[in-house]
């Protein structure tokens, strides 16, 4: 029997995090192709990380360019910040299911391709002076 559901509820609801955030899952691209990609742009500000992704010839550039939009429109329309005051406090790629696929192969072999996917995460925070990298 489930007992205290309301306090467990509210101490969930008061310890939730309250930075934006975006969520991109089900991405037909190898976590660690964008991992590379993730990489280059994790603790920068908004502004700098945008460039740098619009800049950078990865296919995986377009799709975490898109999840940083969300996470920023987010910020603007659910918590009222400014693009300009935010940064890149995490950015994380996950292994999604794994498309399983054979191909033929000489004398009647079948060698396995294994497609991944990626749940990607795009977490912004605001800019404080304790924050803010040097």
């Amino acid at each position: 029997m489930a007992t205290r559901i309301t306090e467990k509820a509210e101490a969930r609801r008061a310890n939730k995090d309250r930075r934006p955030q975006a969520i991109a899952k089900y991405i037909r691209i190898s976590p660690s192709k964008v991992r590379i990609v993730l990489n280059t742009i994790r603790n920068r500000s908004y502004v700098e990380a945008v460039a740098i992704l619009k800049n950078t010839p990865k296919r995986a550039s377009e799709i975490i360019l898109k999840v940083m939009n969300s996470a920023a429109a987010n910020a603007e329309n659910n918590l009222d910040m400014s693009k300009n005051e935010l940064f890149v406090a995490e950015a994380f790629a996950d292994e999604g299911p794994t498309l399983k696929r054979f191909r033929p192969r000489a004398q009647g072999r079948g060698f396995s391709i294994m497609k991944r996917t990626s749940h990607i995460r795009v977490i912004l925070d605001s800019m404080n002076d304790d924050t803010k990298e040097a």
